[in-house]
């Protein structure tokens, strides 16, 4: 059996020749040197970004858990655009939340609304006598607009029409019904707001209930005398 033969002694600090280097290393000393060799690549591979079982980031499926420095440039550009698509879906709710507030303050809330001429119309003829007279209980009166095919309709439309005359003065024409226990009718109005006005004023406000003359609860032509109306200087009409 021939002899194994020891690497000479070194002083502490030195290497060992070359020539030692060079044999071959013994099967059990092989086992081990390619033992560590695989549990240190297998600790790389496990730290290493592109095999750390995540899922490629995409414009649908990022939801943020990723860090920024951990995408790569594709992902980086795919992260962009979904807070980009994010960021314009927020602005147009915006946009279109205020739309809707400036519709209902223009359409309901504002005293100018048709909404609030028509409840202070239905006011003024709940508080009349001779519409309490015709129609009944003034607890019971209802005020409607145009009739609807729909059976279930909660809200109908009232009719309105709005127009500017030449000489700058806004016309607002009004109809809607009323019902009482005894009787029904329809309800006319005409408003005007001159261009030095902040405000309608009524020109008419009548009740047409069936049976029955027309009841005026406001003629502003009635009221007015053949020397108090406008006049004309010039081609320009003078309020």
């Amino acid at each position: 059996m021939p002899a194994i033969r020891k690497p000479p002694r070194t002083a502490p600090g030195l290497r060992f020749t070359s020539s030692w280097l060079r044999r071959p290393l013994s099967r059990s000393a092989t086992r081990v040197v390619f033992a560590r060799s695989f549990t240190a690549q297998k600790s790389l591979s496990a730290n290493s970004p592109s095999s750390s079982g995540r899922k490629h980031i995409t414009v649908v499926n990022d939801d943020g858990r990723v860090r920024w420095g951990e995408l790569s440039a594709t992902e980086k550009a795919a992260r962009t655009t979904q807070q980009g698509i994010n960021l314009a879906v927020i602005v147009t709710g915006v946009i279109l939340t205020g739309a809707v507030f400036a519709l209902l303050y223009t359409e309901v809330f504002s005293s100018d609304s048709k909404t609030s001429h028509f409840n202070r119309a239905t006011d003024r003829i709940k508080r009349d006598r001779r519409c309490i007279e015709l129609l009944g209980d003034s607890k019971k009166i209802k005020a409607y607009g145009e009739p609807s095919w729909s059976r279930w309709a909660r809200n109908r439309v009232i009719a309105s029409k709005t127009e500017t005359d030449r000489w700058g003065t806004e016309h607002l024409h009004m109809h809607f019904y009323v019902e009482g226990p005894l009787n029904q009718g329809v309800v006319n109005i005409h408003m005007t707001k001159k261009p030095s006005q902040d405000e309608f004023e009524y020109q008419v406000l009548a009740v047409d209930i069936k049976g029955h003359q027309r009841i005026y609860l406001e003629n502003a032509d009635a009221k007015k005398d053949s020397g108090k109306g406008p006049t004309k200087m010039f081609g320009v009409r003078w309020w």
